[in-house]
């Protein structure tokens, strides 16, 4: 594995969309940040060529997340090339996650380390529920203290972690998202009664994150009517591709509803604080 730099940022960005729905949190950084400055979400590259083509990919934030997109497994190259790096945690493809886990030496007990399953679908193939009487409103438009709320509680439910003001970071999370424009609320009449969003777009596909609704709402179809309008509005913008990670029987249900096709398996491993990479 090579540093690579900017000259082969094509290159890298054509191999990671080979394997889209399990690289949108590295291409949508790329695309958004860049591959220098110091924001903590600017991405860093090590590439694996052989005859002139990438074989592998290993994505690296600011702040030490990994992306992993190694299909070959040189996880022996990877441990060499980030000995004495401060890493924070991985998300990827599971069994990538899992065997760099095991190459790295990650085994303090993590902040978070869930595995989900993994969900593609084409747009074209969308099945729209009926939306009659409900509408879909840009997240700016909703009332700020209840969208805050609501992603308090999504973060409390859906990914705590120790140490941290869930209550800040909702508010700071909404204030990202209202700003990007890439969540919105479903409204039934005047009424809001859920959200949804993207975690990471590139300009054909999407992922989609926080999708949330309150306890009192569910199991009325709420949340698979926010996420149907709204990737029903990307595809109106030329998006073609979507993907997620579902948190829970019921979400994979209601997105299997829509059409979406499971692909594999999604992990996320977090630490509580860095972990120092020995050679």
């Amino acid at each position: 594995m090579i540093r690579a730099t900017t000259q082969d940022r094509p290159a890298i960005e054509a191999f990671l969309t080979k394997h889209i729905a399990t690289s949108m949190f590295p291409l949508s950084n790329l695309r958004r940040y860049g591959m220098t400055g110091d924001h903590r979400h600017v991405v860093s590259f090590w590439v694996r060529w052989q005859d002139g083509m990438i074989t592998d990919v290993l994505t690296m934030t600011n702040e030490g997340v990994l992306f992993p997109q190694c299909p070959t497994g040189p996880w022996g190259a990877i441990k060499a090339v980030l000995a004495g790096t401060a890493i924070m945690g991985a998300l990827g493809d599971a069994g990538q996650v899992s065997a760099l886990r095991h190459a790295l030496g990650l085994c303090d007990r993590p902040a978070m380390d869930t595995q989900e399953p993994l969900y593609r679908l084409r747009l074209a193939a969308l099945r729209m529920p009926d939306v009659t009487g409900f509408s879909l409103r840009p997240l700016a438009q909703a009332p700020r203290d209840l969208v805050i709320g609501w992603r308090h509680a999504y973060i409390n439910e859906v990914m705590p972690m120790p140490g941290e003001d869930a209550a800040r970071k909702a508010a700071d999370d909404i204030a990202v998202y209202s700003a990007a424009d890439t969540h919105r609320v479903l409204y039934e009449e005047d009424m809001p009664v859920a959200m949804t969003g993207f975690n990471a777009t590139v300009p054909n596909a999407v992922q989609i994150g926080g999708v949330y609704t309150p306890p009192a709402e569910r199991s009325r179809g709420l949340a698979r009517r926010a996420v149907a309008m709204h990737l029903s509005e990307a595809r109106g913008k030329g998006v073609t591709d979507a993907s997620l990670f579902a948190a829970s029987p019921q979400a994979c249900k209601a997105y299997e509803a829509l059409g979406f096709a499971r692909t594999g398996a999604f992990a996320i491993l977090i630490f509580p604080e860095p972990q120092v990479i020995y050679g």
